[in-house]
């Protein structure tokens, strides 16, 4: 009685030992078993352990694998596009098969995967993974123009008609009487040599000298009745027969024939010599000279 207690207190006493020991031996037979389905590793186990000596450690390997298969039935996979699965009831059912999409998360070449990737994009679409992609909306136009979505240029104003015959001048004399005599037309003073340009398109029928008074002049000849008359030139840049445009330089400033002082003696002849008043003829093709 008293070699009983004494076996019973050493195996209770020694219990952890017992459960290591135990625990390796499950281990190595379940290495040694492999893929094998789990009824025929509890046949196999129950075989190995059979004798009236490892009673206890049967018991426990009974347990213990059963436990095991029960842990690994009742696993499930997470699937990233949705909850995950039910666990089966069968506990002797074995793993689930991880050579699919879930082992191929696992490899260390992820630019190999086969299976769609998160952004629900191709393996072969490069449109989700952030590298540049080429926009077919930056492709040119079928005329070579461009894009289509570049805005039209703007169409560029009209040059006038009609121009200051020379901008930023003084006015110095307007049109009328002047000493018993008609002045007939406006002088406007600048710097000797300024610019002197034609008001107006036209042909120019007299440059250069030729007019008494007058100096070195030119005359105009707009074609709508109106002939404009530039005189008191240092010299005269256009021949006659020549077209000029409104802003067209003509002539440049001087203080040649009857004059005082380097100006411009501006004149418009309605016909050849019926001079009218300049600054209003002007004024109603909107040029406008002050000082009259």
């Amino acid at each position: 009685m008293r070699d009983k207690l004494t076996n019973r207190r050493r195996w209770h006493g020694d219990v952890p030992t017992h459960r290591r020991r135990l625990a390796r031996q499950v281990r190595s037979v379940w290495h040694r078993l492999g893929q094998a389905p789990l009824l025929d590793r509890l046949r196999q186990a129950l075989t190995t352990w059979t004798g009236p000596q490892r009673q206890p450690e049967l018991v426990v390997a009974v347990v213990a694998l059963a436990a095991i298969g029960l842990g690994t039935a009742t696993a499930t996979t997470v699937d990233a596009s949705g909850p995950a699965a039910a666990p089966t009831s069968d506990i002797f059912t074995a793993p689930a098969d991880l050579s699919g999409r879930d082992a191929s998360l696992d490899r260390p070449d992820r630019a190999e995967r086969t299976g769609p990737r998160v952004d629900g994009s191709a393996p072969g679409d490069t449109r989700g993974s952030g590298s540049t992609v080429p926009d077919d909306s930056s492709a040119a136009a079928p005329d070579g123009s461009g894009s289509s979505h570049e805005p039209a240029a703007a169409t560029p104003a009209p040059p006038p008609a009609w121009v200051h015959p020379m901008p930023g001048a003084f006015t110095t004399s307007c049109f009328g009487p002047r000493w018993g005599v008609l002045h007939g037309g406006v002088d406007l003073a600048a710097p000797p040599g300024t610019p002197i340009r034609a008001v107006g398109a036209g042909t120019v029928i007299h440059a250069g000298w030729g007019i008494a008074g007058y100096g070195i002049s030119v005359m105009v000849d707009h074609g709508d009745g109106y002939v404009t008359h530039y005189a008191h030139a240092s010299q005269a840049t256009v021949s006659v027969g020549d077209t000029v445009k409104p802003g067209d330089v003509i002539a440049l400033e001087g203080s040649t024939g009857d004059s005082s002082g380097p100006h411009l003696h501006f004149e418009v002849h309605k016909g050849m010599w019926n001079r009218v008043e300049p600054v209003q003829w002007l004024a109603n093709r909107n040029i406008h000279i002050d000082g009259c």
